[in-house]
């Protein structure tokens, strides 16, 4: 009976079914789980840990397409996903309980903040673990990610190539500490989310080529990445700058907040304002949003197959740096009364 199960391939379809009959009719429903994995030492799943609402891994589209690609490297493998929400990332009980109380073979750090109780709650626990994305100073665990701010200079670019001079940042979450608002320069540089700093001063520092000093350009942060939030900051940033003619996002959630705030008050894309995401989800490419495309399901991908050669104690090689493109999208327009020639 056990080959019926477990070796399924050594036995012929017929067999194999009148067994699973006979069984089912005995009242066996097949091996235990709990007993294999006592006995193998192993719980057969990885989990993924990310310090969003659970709500969250299903409407954002980048984290979507992200644990698509995790899904499909695991296989037969379970995947458990473990949600943490933003507020408990500064409670360091509270985390090593998340942590210790998964029933998993390996962890999947998915963009969680530097120095995040999580994340050293999963490596005193010591089951191999990947991060994705963030944090990138963690050098003694596997890395999977893009170069954000290289990734991030095209799209500033394109907005400085079109004339604009006067363009506000939308970045989400920056530190694990709450804000809603504006960004200080101190709160950018003392970042714990890495990849939105890097996003941000990947920006930065091609505005400042172009002429335009830091401290003209507004940086907002939207601390909760949801729709209302979204809404909510978009609305905040150009209601209180009125002379912006660009705003450069860090996701492409982000610009859709943008967008539906401008709809709200009669406005359009590009006519009256130019925007850029980042992410290249599918709803931006369909609005043929000028975004950034990064490999989202790739990078999930290539995290639960690196996961997964660790657990098997394989060599693996990292960092595992994939590359981006930009999609100029149609939502830039040339700044008014401005030739390309002048910009």
């Amino acid at each position: 009976m056990s080959n019926a199960y477990n070796r399924p391939e050594q036995l012929s379809a017929e067999l194999r079914q009148r067994i699973l009959d006979t069984a089912e009719k005995m009242g066996y429903l097949g091996p235990n789980p709990v007993a294999r994995s006592l006995r193998t030492r192993r719980a057969g799943a990885i989990g993924v840990l990310l310090t969003e609402d659970l709500t969250y891994a299903f409407e954002d589209m980048a984290s979507v397409d992200f644990l698509a690609g995790v899904a499909e490297a695991a296989g037969n493998t379970q995947l458990t996903l473990i949600p943490a929400s933003p507020e408990s990332s500064v409670d360091h009980i509270s985390a090593q309980q998340l942590v210790n109380q998964a029933a998993v073979d390996g962890f999947v750090i998915y963009s969680v903040a530097q120095g995040d109780p999580h994340l050293e709650a999963v490596k005193s626990r010591g089951l191999p673990a990947v991060i994705a994305d963030q944090p990138v100073s963690e050098k003694e665990v596997p890395w999977v990610g893009v170069d954000d701010k290289a990734a991030i200079a095209p799209a500033a670019q394109l907005l400085v190539d079109a004339g604009h001079r006067k363009i506000g940042i939308l970045s989400i979450r920056l530190d694990r500490v709450r804000n809603d608002g504006y960004v200080s320069p101190e709160r950018l540089n003392a970042a714990q989310y890495q990849v939105q700093q890097s996003r941000v001063q990947g920006a930065l520092e091609v505005f400042d080529k172009a002429g335009i000093a830091a401290d003209t350009v507004p940086v907002m942060e939207c601390w909760i990445n949801d729709r209302a939030h979204n809404l909510k900051v978009a609305k905040a940033l150009l209601e209180q700058h009125p002379e912006l003619t660009a705003v450069l996002c860090t996701t492409d959630s982000l610009a859709f907040g943008v967008l539906e705030y401008l709809k709200t008050v009669g406005k359009t894309v590009p006519e009256d304002l130019s925007l850029t995401g980042y992410d290249g989800t599918q709803f931006a490419l369909a609005r043929d949003l000028s975004t950034v495309i990064q490999p989202n399901k790739l990078k999930g991908f290539k995290a639960g197959e690196l996961l997964l050669s660790l657990i098997e104690e394989e060599y693996v090689e990292h960092p595992i740096v994939l590359p981006t493109e930009f999609n100029r999208g149609s939502t830039v327009a040339q700044l008014r009364g401005v030739d390309k020639d002048e910009a």
